[in-house]
């Protein structure tokens, strides 16, 4: 029996109810919002839902993926949402992401 292709790692941000940012990694997007909504994702979102999916980025790698993750909850607020809302490949998030 073949084996089941890896599924793609991707950063995402998800706004909650109280209109806070949340950002997570994943390989399976769809899943993983389900979580935050059922109350059994990140502590973080849990009280704050039901979440919403503002953006997610595709990354190389688990590796990468975790360092677009550190990399964007250091921005400040303002910075966090122009990240939502730039199509911009060319800042650090977006270069981690590469396995830059």
């Amino acid at each position: 029996m073949p084996e089941k292709p890896a599924k793609a790692w991707m950063l995402y941000a998800l706004r909650c109810k109280d209109n806070s940012l949340y950002c997570g990694i994943t390989n399976d997007l769809a899943r993983r919002i389900a979580q935050h909504n059922a109350g059994k994702g990140a502590r973080y979102t849990r009280g704050r839902g039901p979440v919403v999916l503002v953006k997610s980025w595709p990354a190389v790698s688990h590796s990468a993926a975790l360092k677009g993750e550190r990399a964007f909850k250091a921005l400040a607020k303002e910075d966090k949402e122009k990240k939502t809302r730039s199509r911009s490949r060319k800042d650090l998030v977006s270069i981690l992401l590469k396995g830059g």
